[in-house]
């Protein structure tokens, strides 16, 4: 839509050259034909560098937009962020995509839902209660038991299994919430992407991205019961063991293992090799790799034990 009517729905004032936007993306990802936002100091470094036609932001860092931007001054730009999205949403179904391509010796149960557009590859296996949707694509010999759903835009790559009730694309738990204390969607408009060789447990929700990809990358095992959350990042061969989940936007390197009922707040960078026992809760970034840790406030495995010990002698 044009920049003009944009500034229209999120009440900011407009003067300059009007221009075409085509989507939403972060600062440092959008380009001329987009447009972001800022609603948090730590990423105001991020305004000089950023592409963006247009940028939402508040008086406070108006300042700071670059000469080939355009600034959208606004009261509070992450609620006007999430307004926006919902006119940048893409339908739920593409109902005029072309039919669904099926790959040779791919087996679709009947009472499976393959979305117009959707792409499977060869040797694949679909079972009953599965919805695959819009122009998402699985690759070659995977295998989609009873009820997952994978929704659209998502891309599963080969080798790929997925057990039952699990699901790929859901919506990440995103929201404004303004003075009032009222809170409104933000609609997620990115989607996930799941590399070669990775299996996913029963009840496993994967939430696609606010913009760009959530991603699994090659060789990731996921247990039961595990939620990772919108925009995050799980390195090649990383373990999740059940109950366990990741808030978004948090990135784990290769060969990370989580305990049981483990979890990670957002926004959070793990190093490659961690290992984390069981209940812990990681609220800092791990810098150092090959460290196994413990408990919550989370500290070196090996310390939490001495701590198990002294405490014990303590109640007797």
């Amino acid at each position: 839509m044009k920049l003009s009517k944009i500034a229209k729905i999120i009440g900011a004032e407009f003067s300059g050259e009007d221009r075409e936007i085509l989507s939403m993306n972060t600062l440092k990802d959008a380009d001329k034909t987009q447009v972001s936002f800022v609603s948090n100091s730590k990423y105001v470094k991020d305004i000089a560098e950023s592409s963006a036609g247009a940028i939402i932001c508040d008086a406070s860092t108006k300042d700071a937009v670059p000469s080939k931007s355009i600034a959208l001054v606004v009261e509070n730009p992450y609620w006007e962020m999430a307004v926006l999205s919902a006119y940048f949403a893409p339908a739920l179904e593409d109902v005029d995509a072309p039919e669904a391509i099926i790959g040779e010796g791919s087996v679709i149960a009947p009472k499976a839902t393959v979305a117009n557009g959707a792409v499977i590859g060869k040797s694949t296996q679909i079972m009953a209660g599965v919805y695959v949707g819009s122009n998402a694509v699985i690759g070659d010999n995977v295998i989609l038991y009873p009820n997952v759903v994978v929704y659209r835009d998502c891309k599963i790559g080969n080798s790929v299994i997925i057990h039952a009730n699990s699901t790929v694309g859901s919506d990440g738990f995103g929201f404004a919430t303004n003075k009032l204390g009222e809170h409104k969607k933000i609609y997620q408009n990115g989607n996930v992407v799941l590399e070669d060789d990775i299996e996913i447990g029963s009840s496993t929700t994967i939430d696609r991205a606010v913009f760009g990809s959530t991603l699994l990358k090659k060789g990731v095992r996921i247990d039961n019961l595990v939620q990772i959350g919108h925009n995050c990042e799980v390195g090649e061969y990383s373990v999740f063991v059940a109950q366990s989940g990741s808030a978004g936007s948090t990135k784990l390197g290769r060969n990370v293992v989580v305990g049981g009922q483990s979890a990670f707040a957002g926004h959070l960078e793990i190093a490659a090799f961690s290992t984390f026992a069981a209940r812990s809760g990681i609220t800092k970034t791990i810098k150092e790799s090959g460290k196994t840790f413990a408990g919550f406030p989370l500290m070196d495995h090996k310390a939490w034990l001495k701590l198990q010990v002294k405490l014990a002698k303590l109640i007797k």
